[in-house]
């Protein structure tokens, strides 16, 4: 029989439904009042790789316009034997279909790797955030080499628009033809460049002020930090154009305009300290994108937020290395159908994938 544990608790959201966890894999859940969907891990998802490969840690994921899902995980990982490459592609039933990466000539792979992006053309591009990492690249969907901004360099520049700091995600503007770089590790600050010539645009810290390298402390009783922790570890942009940046260590997600204009920031469980709570982000697939879905490392679950004022209404996970639990909940990802897609580091090395149960739709 599966195991099926209830929550009930009262927060400022009212009462929050059910919890099922499921060992085979069927359920794993956490739901709050009507508006939230449910979902179910399936354990199935993906099916195993070709020529014996297995996956290092799995450090970032996306979704392109067909559905397909893409993985960089980290092939360096000297504990992994026979890993695979670290750019992988499946279909939308986890079907292996291509892999690629790995050094090159014309520029400089990382020496860890950690974010993926599909911009609208399909093209990938790819950051790292090992300690000399301080570049982003771009490639064909076959693997082609296309565009490095930056180059290796190690300590923190948050002003210097030459290079970057082991950043760890890109956002596209397609209509400005813009990237968006989370930045990162090493630096505090969100920069934009062109996305088809690298040219440096402009960039900005917490609360859209000028970025400082000086030392912080979190502090959850506190008012919140001026400047960003490190790392600066996801930038989203919405369908309306607004751009989201995950700050980790704080706690929070801040919401800014295109040109840096800071909008409104959302505490996460602000009562996480260490690695912080907000480790990426992704918007569901309806029109609106009315809800944004929060990957929490530290505390092992995922937290859905509603965008129009940033309330939690429900989340879904727990710690543990069963189906539908998580071990370093790392980065997620959202297709079109609503599935939910998970990477995890540290050991875990796997990506899953979540069905929604209940439909989208605010």
């Amino acid at each position: 029989m599966p195991r099926i544990t209830i929550f009930r608790s009262i927060g400022i959201t009212s009462l929050f439904l059910a919890a099922l966890s499921v060992w085979s894999g069927v359920w794993n859940s956490v739901a709050f009042a009507d508006e939230s969907p449910i979902f179910k891990v399936d354990s199935h998802w993906p099916a195993p790789l070709p020529h014996g490969w297995v996956l290092g840690e799995v450090s970032g994921i996306a979704v392109d316009a067909q559905d397909n899902v893409w993985i960089v995980q980290r092939s360096s990982d000297h504990k992994v034997p026979h890993s695979a490459p670290p750019v992988i592609e499946f279909d939308p039933s986890g079907r292996f279909l291509r892999a690629w990466g790995g050094p090159g000539r014309g520029y400089d792979w990382f020496a860890s790797e950690h974010g993926i992006h599909v911009d609208p053309q399909g093209n990938i591009w790819l950051s790292g955030n090992g300690r000399s990492d301080a570049q982003v690249l771009k490639f064909t969907p076959e693997g082609s080499f296309l565009l490095q901004i930056g180059h290796p360099a190690q300590g923190a520049a948050s002003n210097d628009v030459t290079r970057l700091g082991r950043p760890t995600d890109v956002a596209i503007d397609p209509t400005a033809n813009e990237i968006y770089v989370a930045d990162g590790y090493g630096d505090r600050r969100v920069i934009v460049f062109d996305a088809t010539t690298g040219a440096y645009k402009r960039h900005w810290g917490a609360y859209g002020g000028t970025p400082s390298d000086a030392a912080q402390h979190y502090d959850p009783t506190s008012p919140p930090p001026r400047q960003f922790g490190r790392p600066v570890h996801c930038v989203k942009r919405a369908h309306d154009g607004l751009i989201y940046v995950c700050d980790r260590q704080n706690d929070r997600v801040q919401v800014f305009r295109p040109d840096g204009h800071f909008i409104t920031e959302w505490r996460v469980s602000p009562q996480t300290v260490g690695m912080g709570s907000v480790w990426d982000l992704a918007f569901s697939p309806d029109a609106s994108q009315h809800l944004i879905f929060v990957a929490d490392g530290s505390n092992e679950m995922v937290h859905i937020l509603r965008r129009s004022d940033g309330a939690q209404i429900g989340s879904f996970g727990q710690p543990g290395h069963h189906p539908g639990q998580f071990h370093w909940l790392h980065t997620l990802a959202i297709d079109s159908q609503g599935h939910v897609f998970t990477t995890e580091v540290d050991g875990a090395n796997r990506v899953q994938r979540f069905t929604p149960a209940t439909a989208f739709g605010p």
